[in-house]
């Protein structure tokens, strides 16, 4: 896949970086908060190879990619020129005309998502854990035992903290005087002091005000509130303290206000709605264990493609935090992913299409392990009746999983990996159930697809969008963009461009620091920070020059840019001026990358090394038309 090329694709039909007010990624999405959705090109983007879907609801525009998103992540991070934590680029009181509901499920979604790789591994350790003791492979008094004990409870204990952090990332306030917040929750000195309260029933008091015994590790609720009422209290803080001395007063007022309102006031009430969501759930438990399995392993897939799944992840930790196990969202969620993974075998061994049949094969293996938009997007949901199959067989397995009580002990993607965190203390029937919930899943939705049956494609309907792209753009020479020696891309001390994962081309190791454009043609972007500048020529062809290695971290020092985006250009016009002393004396290698981004159109991209004599032939672009 090419990413440099899938993600231009995808920022155009977002409407341009100027359109995105933020964005992140998940493990199968990219996820964007776009400041006018009607500037979007949605069926062009879903109809783009690479993209199996585009989601615009819950209060995110979401291309689904599948396992490649981290690499798309980066390629827009570098062709929009954004920081890699781009959502603290927006302002506090940015404009959001979204429901009170929307911009609830965007904000679970954002302060979840970066947490999940650790309480998943976490999780995932606890699992196997619990195996090898069943097993009788490793003895619970044991040091080994008792230090893997400490690596798999961290992040649950510290899971306070982990929040923090995410949450003042998607809230816009500090993250690191977010983690000092949490840190007042879980000190040793203040956990002894409610500790006290419970044994002797001493009250404990705070300026005069009482505070109530709680416990905070492994909680959730409570560091949010908390964090909720942070992002309001810093910005009143940094309005009202004088600039002489905002350095210290403005954290000290962060921290005193919102660290007494968090112990009196936020932390209880979080604690109280935390055990409140506990004693619902206990509730139908005990009066109706089938109901909500059965409903979350039916309506998974619709929840997943509203991208508002993640609005149950934190009643999972909750649930797992507060009792010790989870009934209600993990056994459903188990139920429906394995469904998922059934519904695309079937898929597999029934299609004519080899194109399909391949696609489905490795969607199911995903999907059976956890990872579900693969087949829901690439598979189940284009062909249409796999999906009902999927749902059928999702919640046939959460009803037996819901009447056999089946919870599990560990948080983790739900798929057959995490089945080890559905042992128990007390022998292997929880694990048996859940084995035994899990081939209903994979059975029922399998024979479902099987009996629905699904239009197979014809093979000639899908090929289009996985051939190669062919050599199709015009032959043209490239001029040097400026004087110095030629160097081939792969010596550049820079693996992104070594590598050619932006693109082929050449480098040059600058002489002089005037940067002159190497064609005619149009600026497509002049980065904020002048180090480099993407161009199109008249002929076609893509280009990215970027002046030295790291240099964006000069945040625009010594660049002097001499165009705007949009602007015609000839060649030879100075493009962008740049102190190539200066750069040297702050240590930066000054290897000048000229990359042709849309290289696959060219067959074959040649220089003859040397030196580069500025205007003069530097590229020869080799073209199949």
């Amino acid at each position: 896949m090419d990413y440099k090329a899938l993600a231009k694709t995808i920022l155009n039909d977002i409407g341009g970086k100027e359109n995105v007010i933020s964005f992140t990624h998940c493990a199968t999405r990219l996820r964007f908060n776009l400041k006018d959705d009607n500037k979007t090109d949605k069926k062009h983007l879903e109809a783009t190879p690479g993209v199996m879907g585009v989601v615009n609801k819950g209060g995110q525009f979401q291309v689904i990619i599948g396992s490649d998103v981290p690499n798309v992540y980066r390629e827009l991070n570098i062709i929009g020129g954004f920081e890699e934590t781009s959502s603290d680029k927006t302002e506090k009181n940015d404009h959001d005309d979204r429901n009170v509901l929307v911009r609830i499920l965007d904000t679970i979604a954002g302060i979840f998502t970066p947490i999940i790789p650790a309480i998943t591994g976490a999780g995932i350790l606890k699992a196997f854990m619990a195996l090898l003791t069943a097993f009788g492979w490793i003895d619970t008094a044991s040091q080994t035992y008792s230090i893997l004990s400490v690596f798999s409870d961290a992040a649950f204990y510290f899971l306070p903290f982990l929040i923090a952090y995410s949450a003042a990332r998607k809230l816009k306030c500090n993250p690191v005087m977010a983690m000092s917040i949490a840190g007042i929750l879980l000190h040793p000195n203040f956990i002894s002091m409610l500790n006290n309260v419970k044994e002797t029933g001493e009250p404990l008091k705070f300026i005069g005000i009482p505070v109530t015994s709680a416990t905070y590790s492994s909680s959730v609720i409570p560091i949010i509130l908390s964090v909720w009422l942070m992002s309001y209290v810093e910005p009143i803080a940094d309005k009202i303290s004088p600039k002489p001395v905002k350095f210290f007063t403005k954290p000290l007022i962060t921290l005193v206000i919102t660290g007494a309102i968090s112990i009196t006031v936020l932390g209880p009430l979080g604690t109280i709605i935390g055990d409140g969501i506990a004693a619902g759930i206990s509730f139908l438990n005990n009066y109706a264990s089938w109901l909500v399995p059965l409903v979350i392993g039916a309506v998974s897939p619709l929840l997943v493609m509203s991208g508002t799944h993640y609005g149950l992840i934190p009643i999972g930790i909750n649930n797992i935090a507060t009792t010790g196990f989870d009934t209600i969202v993990g056994p459903g969620m188990l139920g429906s992913n394995i469904a998922q993974g059934g519904a695309a075998f079937a898929v597999a061994l029934r299609t004519k299409n080899k194109i399909i049949r391949q696609e489905a094969y490795s969607s199911g293996i995903t999907a059976v392990c956890g990872i579900t938009e693969p087949a829901l997007y690439g598979v189940n949901l284009k062909l249409k009746k796999p999906l009902i199959a999927a749902i059928i067989g999702g919640g046939a397995s959460g009803l037996y999983l819901g009447i056999t009580g089946v919870g599990r002990y560990t948080s983790g993607s739900p798929g057959l990996l995490a089945l080890p965190g559905y042992i128990g203390t007390e022998g292997f029937t929880n694990i048996t159930n859940a084995v035994i919930g899990s081939a209903i899943a994979l059975v029922v939705s399998f024979v479902a697809a099987l009996i629905l049956g699904f239009d197979d494609p014809k093979e000639s309907d899908t090929l289009s969008d996985n051939t190669e792209t062919k050599p199709s753009a015009k032959s043209e020479v490239l001029l040097a963009p400026m004087k110095g020696r030629i160097i081939p891309i792969e010596d550049v001390a820079d693996p992104t461009f070594a590598e050619k994962i932006l693109g082929d081309g050449a480098a040059i190791i600058p002489d002089t620091g005037l940067l002159v454009s190497p064609a005619d043609g149009t600026v497509d972007t002049v980065f904020d920070t002048g180090h480099a500048i993407s161009l199109t020529t008249d002929g076609g062809a893509e280009i990215l020059i970027h002046i030295g290695i790291d240099t964006v971290k000069l945040n625009g020092e010594h660049f002097k840019p001499m165009v705007t985006n949009g602007e015609k250009i000839k060649a030879g016009q100075p493009l962008i001026e740049f102190d190539l002393d200066k750069i040297k004396e702050k240590g930066y290698d000054t290897a000048t990358s000229v990359v042709i981004t849309n290289y696959r159109d060219y067959s074959a991209i040649e220089t003859d090394g040397g030196n580069a004599v500025e205007k003069e032939p530097f590229l020869k672009l080799n073209g199949g038309a």
